[in-house]
């Protein structure tokens, strides 16, 4: 089984800033493209980042400039580092990996559990 666990997350000021992190860990034969979602209330689940294994970044406009998506492939680890936070930053942030378990298998994505971040104005 693959498991994704997120960490991070909290309480911060507009205009503050926090690091999310999430590690992937169990049976990975290749770990593919790695991303960061979120989820406000009453709102879709939507794309924030993404990265591929080999380090190229996408961002939703609504970050670009203020978030930055890292990933270090030998820990199958991803950071989002989120500056200059908004209040419209507020929601529960998931981590995605696109994981292929074995040699004969196909890529399936993995969700975290979530982790929340609330930014007061």
């Amino acid at each position: 089984q693959v498991q994704v666990v997120e960490s991070g997350g909290g309480l911060v000021q507009a205009g503050g800033s926090l690091r999310l992190s999430c590690a992937a860990s169990g049976r990975i034969f290749k770990l593919n493209d790695m991303a960061w979602y979120r989820q406000a209330p009453g709102k879709q689940r939507e794309l924030v980042a993404d990265i591929t294994s080999g380090g190229s970044a996408n961002y939703a406009d609504s970050v670009k400039g203020r978030f930055t998506i890292s990933r270090d492939n030998a820990k199958k680890t991803v950071s989002l580092q989120m500056n200059s936070l908004k209040p419209e930053d507020t929601a529960v942030y998931y981590c995605n990996a696109d994981v292929v378990r074995t040699y004969y298998s196909s890529a399936i994505k993995y969700w975290g559990q979530g982790t929340q971040v609330t930014v007061s104005s």
